[in-house]
């Protein structure tokens, strides 16, 4: 496993895996839950990854399954991975628990494609910018004035994904154009922003779009960061006011990349974004 292999994704590999041998027992949750003597949620949780299964438990599961020996260990190695504590998880107690899934899954995607109508991408953030971003949003959300630093701390720990030495995610960006007029923090924040997309646009592993407000519209959403991995499956994050969700349902996923792929046919290429972004830090000055 490579260095920046990721619990959050072994957890739910983990129990992938378990309701798959679940299923292939011809067992309901149900009657799993009946007899370890668990609650079903239990059983559940430990599916979907909502908790952290004890060793005991996925022996009990495996037990229960009629696994072979070869296949047991596997999974009970999966299980010590999963167990390990990623850097996100410092941030639990101050960050939204689909939040921090997010940032545990992104370690170990190899390419994101993200659509952003409404302010530079996490990833892309200036630590100025991405402070003035959440103190935005703060006095709506009500969470404590303390968790703006962490949140802050954690976008920016974030980031090293796409510029690590080894093996950078690879980010297509979509930003509507209307991303580079709108102020936050006023105008050194704005212009230090837009110049950091400058210079992360030429990075090899980042490519950034702006679709102009002049151009055809043809994705009336929100934004989505759609999310590849070596071993797992697809997933989409959607992040709203109040909360997010991630969608992993395949047929629903490839809607989503459809959807980029005519966000980016509609959008200036990379030159002309880039020449774009140059200018609109020209009325920022």
């Amino acid at each position: 496993m490579s260095d920046r292999g990721s619990p959050t994704v072994r957890r739910r590999r983990l129990g992938q895996e378990l309701r798959r041998l679940r299923e292939r027992a011809e067992l309901t949750g149900d009657q799993v839950a009946a007899q370890l003597g668990w609650s079903a949620a239990k059983v559940s949780r430990i599916e979907t990854a909502k908790t952290s299964p004890r060793k005991a438990d996925v022996e009990a599961l495996l037990e229960t399954y009629e696994v072979d020996s070869g296949q047991r260990q596997e999974l009970l190695d999966l299980h010590q991975d999963a167990a390990r504590k990623g850097w996100w998880e410092d941030y639990q107690s101050s960050l939204p628990h689909e939040y921090t899934t997010l940032l545990g899954l992104e370690v170990e995607a190899t390419f994101a494609r993200n659509w952003e109508p409404q302010v530079v991408p996490g990833l892309l953030q200036t630590e100025d910018y991405a402070l003035e971003v959440v103190k935005a949003v703060q006095p709506i959300t009500r969470f404590a004035q303390g968790g703006v630093r962490s949140r802050v701390e954690a976008r920016m720990a974030r980031q090293q994904i796409i510029l690590r030495e080894d093996e950078p995610l690879t980010l297509w960006v979509v930003l509507d154009e209307s991303v580079l007029l709108r102020g936050f923090g006023g105008g050194a924040v704005m212009r230090g922003q837009l110049g950091r997309l400058l210079t992360v646009s030429r990075l090899p592993n980042i490519r950034i779009q702006v679709l102009p407000l002049d151009a055809g519209h043809p994705v009336n959403t929100g934004s989505f960061l759609h999310l590849k991995f070596p071993e797992f499956h697809d997933v989409v994050y959607l992040e709203s006011l109040f909360g997010a969700r991630f969608v992993e349902e395949e047929e629903t996923v490839y809607g989503y990349e459809i959807a980029f792929d005519r966000l980016q046919a509609e959008a200036l290429d990379v030159d002309a974004s880039r020449e774009l972004i140059r200018k609109s830090i020209e009325r920022w000055k």
